[in-house]
């Protein structure tokens, strides 16, 4: 897509609530509620390892009642937990895209507010000024890449994980 050939370096993360929902709805309704609190489980692990090792559990617990979503957990498993190469901190925060998507449903609602924009300038204007007043809104509320915390992953392995994570997911995609 367009954006991997812009950023080809940055790897994919898939949002863990919708992968959730996906898992969810192909397994039959008395089996969902035990799967949603075992894919929760999972997303808290503390390293990928012990991540993958609940999936295995999950995988083997439910294969023959759900074998269509346990192969669905299966296939995207990966893509679903590049976050964990983020410090823990920063972890819950990225494993959804639910603050992209509101973000673009404000957006949304502002262009839609003044309907036809005389030029494009005048659009990335609004839209510029919607981020600014966002990421104040952030700022003041909580800072989530802190000079500490920038510091601390720029220090750190992470930088090279996501790197290398980038480069696989674009193998895959090429495959």
């Amino acid at each position: 897509d367009a954006f991997s050939n812009v950023f080809p370096e940055v790897p994919w993360q898939r949002c863990q609530f919708h992968f959730a929902m996906n898992i969810s709805g192909k397994s039959p309704k008395k089996y969902q509620a035990g799967i949603r609190a075992e894919l929760q489980e999972m997303w808290n692990c503390d390293t990928i390892e012990a991540a993958r090792k609940k999936r295995d559990s999950i995988i083997a617990d439910y294969r023959d009642v759900a074998e269509s979503a346990m192969s669905c957990l299966d296939e995207g498993f990966e893509s679903a937990m590049t976050v964990m190469v983020l410090p823990k901190n920063l972890r819950r925060y990225f494993r959804t895209s639910n603050h992209i998507e509101r973000l673009n449903k404000e957006l949304k609602r502002r262009s839609s507010i003044i309907g036809i924009f005389p030029n494009e300038e005048s659009l990335i204007r609004l839209m510029g000024s919607v981020l600014l007043e966002r990421n104040d809104a952030v700022i003041a509320k909580k800072a989530i890449f802190s000079p500490a915390n920038y510091t601390l992953m720029s220090n750190s392995k992470t930088v090279a994980e996501l790197k290398k994570l980038a480069e696989e997911q674009q193998k895959l995609r090429a495959a």
